[in-house]
């Protein structure tokens, strides 16, 4: 397994370390000199030790007579036409947890074979894919998602797992997570009490799971952060959230915010704590379909978790299919339906794909527009 990666990154050039967040940017001549040393055998460069050492402490094979190929410690990442640089795979849909305020509605456990994960893998690699999310529903409950974080990480990827931790305090995970460290673990808190959070989850046991895999990503010094999910039924335990997120030393972010089902379904927008609904900034654009996608259980590509339809089948297709993404990008930025000839778009708050989805479900207008405060 490699040490190091190099590799563009959106008109630059990135030497990373798998599990640091710390990078070094270098100029596309180096990133020459590192791919030629790669294929013609040679060790590192005097200028790579050097780098190496400042930005991770870490002591690269000699350079003299004999020293080690660079190719053994060092992944040079080849440039693609695409310039995905981002992705996130939505592994599978089941969970086992039941919470109320999930976006997904129906989650149903499906997914793709082993061999055409793998090959969704390479066609994201094959796109430009430098970072990658590893979501579901609760990615640790799929039988391949061993597999898929080794090969995503073999791939040279900088892998984030979005998780609920239930699963996390297994040997399995631990070790897997210890030996090939991910960039980030990122884990949703539900509350800060056995009963709050079991109830919330609607799965007895999941508060004492959540607790063990914190003391446990601890002890292995894990690259953990937390989400701190906010509704109406554990609210009153917010600030005893973020004390249980300090206590065991992770960073953590607060969401408020609920949203309406990937369908459309109005089912989360009740779980709202009304007094925690936040403003959001002005939606100025996002790189949704340009430098990052989407990919569902069944390798199906949309421009985000969001914008679902109209969509790639990246099985059938391969990677050449990625070359539509953009279009649909900006056609589903279009104000459309009721937004048409709004004379606030330009500090709406929200993505127009989001707000159909809001439309579907017939929210209050409050928690998408600013037309109710007008």
């Amino acid at each position: 397994m490699h040490q190091l990666i190099a590799s563009p990154f959106l008109g630059q050039y990135l030497v990373l370390r798998p599990g640091h967040a710390c990078g070094v940017r270098i100029p596309e001549t180096r990133y020459r000199q590192l791919r030629e040393a790669v294929a013609d055998g040679r060790p590192a460069p005097r200028w790579l030790h050097d780098a190496a050492a400042q930005a991770w402490k870490l002591e690269l094979p000699d350079t003299g007579p004999g020293a080690a190929p660079l190719g053994d410690v060092l992944l040079v990442r080849e440039p693609s036409p695409y310039g995905l640089a981002r992705a996130s795979y939505e592994i599978n849909k089941g969970c086992d947890y039941d919470c109320p305020h999930c976006y997904l509605g129906q989650k149903k456990f499906e997914g793709l074979a082993w061999e055409h994960k793998e090959r969704l893998l390479e066609i994201m690699r094959d796109a430009g894919v430098l970072w990658l999310q590893i979501t579901g529903g609760e990615p640790l409950i799929d039988r391949h998602f061993p597999a898929v974080y080794t090969h995503a990480s073999e791939l040279g990827m900088m892998v984030t797992i979005s998780s609920n931790g239930s699963q996390l305090a297994k040997p399995l995970f631990i070790d897997l997570f210890t030996r090939m460290r991910p960039y980030r673990i990122t884990l949703s808190v539900y509350g800060a009490t056995e009963g709050t959070y079991d109830r919330f989850t609607r799965n007895r046991g999941a508060f004492d799971r959540f607790t063990r895999a914190l003391a446990a990503a601890r002890e292995a010094q894990l690259p953990v952060r937390l989400n701190i999910v906010v509704s109406d039924s554990n609210a009153h335990e917010l600030d005893a959230m973020r004390q249980l997120a300090d206590r065991y030393g992770f960073p953590h972010h607060t969401y408020t915010n609920m949203s309406p089902t990937i369908a459309g379904g109005a089912e989360p927008l009740p779980t709202q704590a009304t007094d925690f609904l936040r403003q959001r900034k002005p939606f100025t654009g996002c790189n949704a379909g340009h430098t990052f996608f989407h990919a569902d259980p069944f390798g199906i590509a949309s421009i985000c978790k969001v914008g679902r339809d109209p969509n790639i089948n990246l099985i059938k297709e391969g990677v050449e299919g990625l070359s539509r993404l953009g279009s649909i990008a900006d056609s589903l930025m279009l104000r459309t339906g009721g937004c048409s000839g709004c004379q606030l778009s330009g500090t709406c708050w929200t993505c127009r794909p989001l707000a159909k989805l809001y439309q579907e479900a017939k929210a209050p207008r409050n928690a998408y527009c600013q037309h109710s405060e007008r």
